[in-house]
């Protein structure tokens, strides 16, 4: 892997260790009078827009690509997922991981991060090991219209259930307020496509991570985001763009 950008006199073609993706990688300190809280968004796209192929982001993917998203789950307080990617990708706990036990620890963060399920109906198997043996409790981020024997189903599984929308759905700022005032202000996001364009509609998306697949896929997949378009394009700021292999690991935040 070799850094692009910012430029630096480092041009050596090598592997990163995990330390140097963490520090790469790492979360900006909060601004003055600001909550803190910070979401950011990780996808993989082809050349051509497809955000996955068959249904799957995987086939798209390669190593490295799979060790910047460990890295990215292990700076995080909480990973946010749409309930039809936990039910398309089988979502399983986010594991520990032992070379990042001790920085988590010194941040005050647990092994692994949580699992934060965004679901109106709340859909979903209850049996799966996402609910019935994560090493943090996972929790579920609905509104208020939500089946109640959903709701009630979920927590006798051990999820926590979070009301982030006064109707039928999860308003997305409210769904950020509502995971900083547990604590948890690294957000990251890891999808799908209807949520994360969710969560650039609201503008609640400060930084994107983006891996550029030197692949075509062609067909209908999706984008990265879907849903409903903003008025004014949000522009970000280039963070940071390494590469490897013709893979492109770009790293966008507001500026």
């Amino acid at each position: 892997m070799r850094r692009l950008f910012p430029v630096t006199a480092e041009t050596d073609d090598r592997e990163w260790s995990l330390a140097e993706l963490a520090a790469a990688y790492a979360y900006p300190e909060p601004r003055p009078g600001e909550s803190g809280a910070w979401l950011r968004g990780n996808m993989v796209t082809t050349l051509d827009g497809a955000a996955q192929h068959e249904g799957r982001s995987q086939p798209i993917s390669n190593a490295t690509d799979m060790r910047i998203f460990g890295t990215l789950r292990a700076l995080a307080d909480v990973v946010v997922v749409g309930a039809e990617t936990v039910r398309q990708e089988g979502y399983r706990p986010a594991r520990a991981r032992a070379e990042f036990e001790g920085p988590r620890a010194a941040a005050g963060q647990p092994p692994a991060p949580a699992i934060a399920v965004v679901s109106a109906r709340l859909d979903l198997d209850f049996a799966l090991p996402l609910f019935t043996s994560p090493l943090t409790p996972t929790l579920i981020l609905t509104g208020a219209a939500a089946p109640a024997d959903r709701i009630a189903a979920a927590e006798k599984a051990g999820a926590r259930v979070l009301i982030a929308g006064d109707g039928v759905g999860v308003e997305p700022a409210r769904a950020v307020r509502a995971l900083a005032e547990l604590g948890h202000t690294r957000l990251l996001t890891e999808g799908g496509p209807r949520l994360l364009g969710q969560f650039v509609a609201a503008g609640v998306l400060d930084e994107l991570c983006l891996t550029i697949s030197p692949m075509l896929a062609a067909g209908d997949a999706q984008r990265i985001t879907g849903g409903p378009s903003v008025a004014v394009p949000q522009r970000l700021a280039l963070v940071s763009l390494l590469e490897e292999d013709g893979f492109l690991f770009a790293r966008h935040g507001r500026s």
